[in-house]
């Protein structure tokens, strides 16, 4: 009998098994067999680390790899041929010409056929990158917004179908866009078909979830594990009708998943190898903090769940090598940073510079941002942040204590003070935010508001459009992926009747996730109003971008402006340097002759194609920005 801990045994066991058991005739292996042998020893340490110590884990192990052989056998022609460029490319999406944006299907584009009609739009905007938000079937009308996943395989039918999702994949493509979905993997709904059978007490699927027949573990686990939604139940598990305990991190209806069951594990590789075979290029790992549990500790960013991810990659490379994962993870920045690795997760969500930018706007001081890049920013090779204003989510105030402290900042004052000015409860505030997840016990709130709501469109059209723009710009400039959540780039306002649809009424993040703005859309080439001035303002920067090599890749260098009212960074080149300074204050600032000393006095002004001269220092107008191209003195 082949020992799991043999790996040599393991792999021709193996091996073994993928001749006999493929079912798959007459297809020329010579490339599967190629990638087994380059990262079949990673999956199968893996599996050693996280399973090694059950009986079964050797079977699972072959299970799984002829899974990953049957799936790759069902991949189409043109996917091996994407897999195949994308693997001589390295990391595609590293190039200034990425852009990304992202929408819920119902609301941006009625379904599926609507999207498609869009691709012109999307291709004036200039994305190479569209994110879909969860479009699979869904409990109704209480979805979480479609994070809580009923079946991995059906398209919502309101949306669509799953051959009308690959045949967008397809188009979009061909398009030059490559098509991100959800992968929602910490939990599934309670309608899902194994959550059915586990509530009907079958006993393997049970065993799928973190259920108990008493309150006993629970209250050990709840001992250490915070609330996520204590205004939608408290503590983290909710009580079933037959009397026994599941554990529901996130809403009642959403049960997480228990991964520390090799079956489970196997399961979910499955559903996503068969997204990959739809022609989905990017997966975002949802929630990737919370999904391996350990009785004694917060069951938040273990050692395992890297595990996990590393395994499912592993998987990929085999079956389906050009699938790339996003990582989702609004925790602590240092952790944040634990997931981003070319053989974990290669693009990461960056919460830090985006609450940071939020941050800088309301306090019109930059300290926190400008420490932030220097230290947080740069990444491993062939890795990659994906930079945003906003998201579909609220926004948190994820910047890290100690950090603050530094700057002679307290952070849990400031946090109230950033919830107070955001929902306009701030003497002064421009913005018009609502608060989400209010939480009496912990002085704990998060935000919720489009981007022109949350700085001020509804009281100072003028000065809001400069806000978004100075935004964005940081977005674009810093390096990575920028991901715009479509409708903001035409500045689109909150939608305060978002209480008036069903299902939505306990949840105030559906006042920043409005319809398709009709109106905002049809004034964009209209320079007379706030809408146009916005889209005319990302589009210029959108074309500069991608004509600028410097602004390739993450590399980012600091540059201290000795001012705290300016961000300043460079984005450097071989032979130059993109200098970018950007003025949060709602006055002029200057930047002196002696800080910009170390550049020659002659620079480009990238975003309005003439000369500036710097030599006499730099000055900035309110809420502006400079993208200078500039060469360091020799």
């Amino acid at each position: 009998m082949t020992d799991l801990h043999n790996l040599d045994g393991a792999s021709s066991s193996i091996r073994e098994a993928v001749r006999s058991g493929s079912g798959s005739e007459g297809i020329d292996w010579s490339d599967f067999n190629r990638r087994f042998d380059e990262h079949f020893p990673t999956l199968h340490r893996l599996f050693e680390e996280l399973y090694g110590d059950r009986a079964d884990c050797l079977d699972e192990l072959t299970q799984l790899v002829l899974l990953a052989a049957r799936s790759w056998a069902a991949r189409s022609a043109e996917l091996k041929e994407l897999d195949a460029e994308r693997e001589r490319q390295g990391a595609w999406f590293l190039g200034n010409d990425m852009l990304g944006g992202v929408c819920y299907v119902d609301r941006y584009a009625g379904n599926l056929d609507g999207v498609r009609e869009r691709i012109p739009y999307f291709k004036e905007l200039g994305l190479t990158y569209l994110h879909l938000m969860p479009l699979f079937l869904a409990p109704e009308p209480l979805s979480d917004g479609g994070y809580a996943v009923s079946s991995y395989r059906e398209v919502n039918p309101k949306l669509g179908t799953m051959e009308q999702l690959r045949e967008l994949a397809a188009e979009l493509r061909s398009e030059g866009i490559s098509l991100v979905v959800d992968f929602i993997f910490n939990h599934t709904s309670n309608e899902h078909e194994w959550a059915v059978k586990a509530a009907q007490g079958d006993q393997r699927h049970s065993g799928y979830y973190w259920i108990f027949p008493d309150r006993t573990m629970p209250d050990a686990f709840e001992a250490n594990v915070r609330e996520i939604f204590p205004e939608d139940h408290p503590g983290s598990f909710v009580q079933l009708d037959d009397g026994r305990w599941v554990w529901a991190t996130f809403h009642t209806f959403q049960w997480d998943l228990n991964y520390s069951n090799p079956e489970v594990f196997r399961a979910m590789a499955e559903e996503m190898l068969f997204l990959a075979n739809q022609g989905i290029s990017i997966l975002r790992m949802d929630a990737v903090a919370f999904i391996w549990k350990q009785l004694g500790t917060a069951c938040e960013n273990l050692p395992q769940a890297h595990l996990l991810l590393k395994a499912f990659n592993a998987v990929c490379r085999l079956a389906a090598p050009s699938l790339l994962f996003k990582s989702e993870a609004i925790v602590h920045p240092d952790q944040v940073a634990e997931y981003i690795d070319p053989g974990e997760c290669q693009l990461s969500y960056n919460p830090l510079q985006m609450a940071l930018i939020w941050e800088s706007m309301a306090t019109r001081d930059v300290s926190l941002l400008s420490q932030a890049l220097r230290r947080r920013h740069n990444l491993p090779g062939g890795t990659s942040w994906v930079n945003y204003v906003r998201s579909h989510d609220d926004i948190g105030w994820t910047f890290a204590d100690e950090d603050a402290a530094e700057l002679g900042i307290n952070g849990f004052g400031h946090r109230r003070f950033l919830n107070s000015f955001y929902v306009n409860r701030f003497p002064g505030s421009f913005a018009h935010g609502v608060p989400f997840q209010d939480n009496p016990k912990t002085g704990d709130c998060r935000i919720s508001g489009t981007t022109a709501s949350l700085l001020g469109l509804e009281q100072e059209p003028s000065a809001a459009v400069e806000r978004i723009l100075l935004a964005h710009s940081i977005i674009l400039s810093t390096g990575g992926v920028p991901l715009i959540y479509l409708g903001d780039e035409v500045a689109q306002s909150n939608d305060y009747t978002y209480a008036d649809e069903p299902g939505h009424e306990f949840d105030s993040r559906w006042v920043h996730r409005p319809n398709y703005p009709v109106e905002s859309y049809a004034q964009r080439s209209d320079p007379r109003t706030p809408q146009g001035r916005v889209f005319a303002g990302l589009k210029r920067m959108i074309e500069v971008r991608s004509a600028t090599p410097e602004f390739a890749g993450t590399h980012l260098v600091g540059f201290e402006t000795h001012n705290r009212h300016v961000l300043g960074y460079q984005r450097p080149s071989h032979d130059s340097v993109v200098l970018v300074l950007a003025n949060f204050a709602d006055t002029q600032q200057v930047i002196s002759a002696e800080t910009l000393s170390g550049f020659d006095g002659a620079a480009e002004n990238l975003l309005t194609g003439a000369p500036e001269r710097i030599g006499g220092g730099v000055q900035l107008d309110p809420r502006s920005f400079r993208w200078l191209r500039v060469r360091p003195v020799r």
